[in-house]
């Protein structure tokens, strides 16, 4: 009855919380320069509208903070990549008089989740709405003679295709190809503008129109689809005028999922980088389930299809985040992934992408942890697009031989799920080859080009930070470096040198490796220090150690919100510090499990609807505290530093004292760490 009533007073506690929650968000947040490469955007959770202004200069999404001059405003785009980043279409920009030449210089911006509004010295205002593959841009203009110029050929970088158009009953419409993130293939958008009725259309070029009129205030819907324009066009018909609530409404939704308590700077960064988290993959299926697969084919489907990936990076931390958080949309996007593997699945995007997309290495890896955490997932139904990638995998770097090994790994465990025994052994062997590369590449640290950057062909990381990566055998990677005792002073030095890059993404599990050591603590400590704290970092993304370090906190509420070159990567840093920021930190991706520390909040709850609530409660809270004294799960004491994720999705409650010092006897007994030779993972 106690456990009872203590989840009653926690939740009544939370339930007086009646803030909105999108007001806690900061859309501003790394939006200037090479510090998390985001946008301001008026964007909806998982769809591919993404409407938000292109400045000259401009980061990655076409958007800079401290840039006036405004080129116009596009409709697409990938948060926080690299290759100078993706989508950027269609590009709308008013104007008054007769030239659309004018140059439109920022007066004052505001903006909040699905929504940015900015005014102009001349004295017009944009007012940009965004829902499920739809928006509107609204403008207001003094009295007078004005316009709108449309150019259906724009996009960042100049990747831009090629495109097909009509005019139809008050509708522009058609499709628009252009070149993915590092043009390494091809995405088509159908779409459909609204013309407004007021206003004359007059073409100006082969790709380009001109809006001209002398009203006060325009509105101008647009709409995408996958599959034609005929259903963008239905989706402007079909939406609701106050786009505005509707995707208030839906973000709160969202970011409601988890409510924390604590103090106000940390609630405001933490709901600020959980939004971030929500952006894509975007939702390509239509309501009666049609969509374009990636080789262009129209096809059919009983569930949701996302698209959109950038697997590299954030199979690590976003994609985790989402199958805890939000299980009931992660279905769908992990079924999606799978359904990759049916229509010619690469390892970066084909020439036929139904939305902006990055890569996506890795996604066997994915699909392993979403069916070990319980997701329906029909993985005999592409076994053979599984084998044919994983053995085309490459072992060309040493960083390949590592990452191919974790992949062979979850090809192990996928076969194992489908009870192809004997050949989930043939690959569980493949995967433990990786002793013989790490042996041959990462044991000698005495070599002078262990700290540089991108040395041996390294992709984006040093020897140094690569050395860790084989989170799927733990047990074997102490072996290698000499004993738990060898491997933690190793550690120690890896930390200590300033080795570790929180720029980028190949040693981000790294300090959560004491987790599986006999001092649990130093995570703890860590993971704070890169939360909240001051960090040294003398790696970014184009230079090697030694040159221009910086020194200061890593997170922050900001225009510039990161250190230089760390880019968001679609929701993977950001997602870092939401799961953190919980206490929250996955122990191999592939295994059902995360390691626990403590959270940077007093309380939190996620609330799973049908009355299944995760409460945390922090006792002998302290801000600035961070070492676990104890833990008790649902009223039990907790002996051990990791919970599985069938524990926190059933809903329970979470205790954990801190102390303002170690204690180096919590969560050193019934440890989980991985070892190749229990393939499955699974803890009982």
């Amino acid at each position: 009855m106690k456990k009872y009533l203590s989840l009653l007073l926690f939740s009544i506690l939370f339930s007086v919380q009646s803030q909105n929650i999108t007001e806690k968000v900061n859309v501003f947040l790394g939006t200037s320069g090479d510090h998390g490469q985001m946008s301001p955007g008026a964007s909806f959770p998982f769809s591919m509208m993404n409407i938000a202004p292109e400045t000259n200069p401009h980061q990655h999404t076409g958007y800079e903070y401290y840039a006036r001059q405004y080129l116009g405003f596009t409709h697409t785009r990938i948060e926080g990549v690299g290759c100078t980043g993706s989508g950027g279409n269609i590009l709308i920009k008013p104007f008054l008089g007769d030239s659309s030449e004018e140059i439109l210089i920022r007066k004052k911006q505001i903006a909040s989740p699905g929504k940015y509004t900015v005014t102009f010295e001349n004295g017009i205002e944009a007012q940009l709405y965004s829902a499920l593959n739809m928006g509107r841009d609204e403008f207001r203009f003094p009295e007078g003679e004005n316009g709108v110029y449309i150019d259906l050929a724009y996009a960042l970088a100049g990747r831009f295709k090629k495109e097909e158009h009509s005019i139809e009953n008050g509708f522009l419409k058609g499709w628009i190809d252009t070149e993915t993130t590092c043009s390494r293939g091809v995405y088509r958008l159908y779409f459909a503008i609204e013309i407004p009725k007021n206003y004359d259309l007059e073409k100006t070029g082969e790709h380009q129109y001109l809006l001209k009129g002398n009203a006060t205030k325009v509105s101008i819907p647009i709409a995408f689809s996958s599959v034609n324009s005929e259903y963008a066009k239905k989706r402007i018909q079909q939406s609701s005028k106050n786009l505005s609530s509707v995707s208030e409404q839906n973000w709160n939704e969202l970011l409601g999922r988890v409510k924390v308590s604590g103090e106000s700077d940390r609630e405001e960064l933490f709901y600020s980088l959980l939004y971030r988290g929500l952006q894509a993959p975007y939702q390509v299926s239509e309501g009666d389930g049609t969509y374009r697969a990636i080789d262009g084919s129209l096809q059919q489907s009983d569930h949701k299809i996302y698209n959109g990936w950038a697997i590299w990076d954030n199979y690590r931390e976003q994609l985790p985040m989402l199958s805890l958080l939000f299980p009931e949309t992660y279905q769908d996007i992990s079924s999606s992934i799978a359904n990759l593997y049916k229509y010619g699945k690469q390892e970066w995007a084909t020439q036929h992408e139904p939305s902006p997309t990055v890569r996506t290495e890795h996604a066997m890896v994915v699909i392993l942890d979403a069916l070990r955490k319980g997701y329906n997932i029909d993985v005999k139904s592409i076994k053979e697009g599984l084998l044919k990638e994983a053995s085309s995998l490459k072992y060309d770097s040493p960083d390949k031989s590592l990452e191919t090994s974790y992949d062979k790994w979850a090809m192990a465990g996928l076969l194992q799920e489908m009870g192809d025994r004997e050949l989930s052994k043939n690959y569980l062997e493949q995967a433990e080859k990786y002793q013989e590369y790490w042996k041959k590449d990462f044991a000698d640290l005495s070599k002078g080009d262990v700290d540089r950057m991108q040395a041996r062909g390294l992709y984006q990381g040093t020897i140094w930070q690569y050395r860790w990566f084989v989170p799927f055998d733990i047990t074997g990677l102490k072996a290698l470096a000499g004993g738990e005792a060898s491997f933690t002073k190793q550690l120690d030095q890896f930390f200590s040198d300033f080795n570790y890059n929180h720029a980028n993404q190949p040693d981000l599990q790294v300090p959560g490796l004491y987790n599986a050591t006999s001092q649990p603590w130093k995570s703890q400590e860590l993971y704070r220090k890169i939360l909240l704290d001051t960090m040294v970092q003398t790696y970014f993304n184009d230079n090697s150690k030694g040159i221009d370090p910086y020194v200061g906190r890593i997170y922050q509420n900001k225009p510039k919100a990161y250190v230089r070159t760390m880019d968001d990567d679609s929701g993977t840093m950001s997602s870092w510090f939401v799961m953190r920021s919980l206490g929250l930190s996955p122990a191999n991706v592939g295994s059902p499990v995360y390691y626990l520390t403590a959270p940077i909040f007093e309380k939190y709850e996620i609330d799973y609807g049908n009355g299944k609530r995760f409460m945390v409660q922090v006792s002998n809270y302290h801000k600035d505290w961070f070492y676990i004294k104890s833990v008790k799960l649902n009223g039990k004491q907790l002996d051990r530093n990791w919970l599985k994720h069938s524990e926190i999705v059933e809903g329970g409650s979470l205790e954990i004292e801190l102390s303002e010092g170690p204690n180096k006897s919590w969560g050193i007994e019934d440890q989980f760490i991985t070892d190749i030779e229990n393939s499955a993972l699974t803890p009982d």
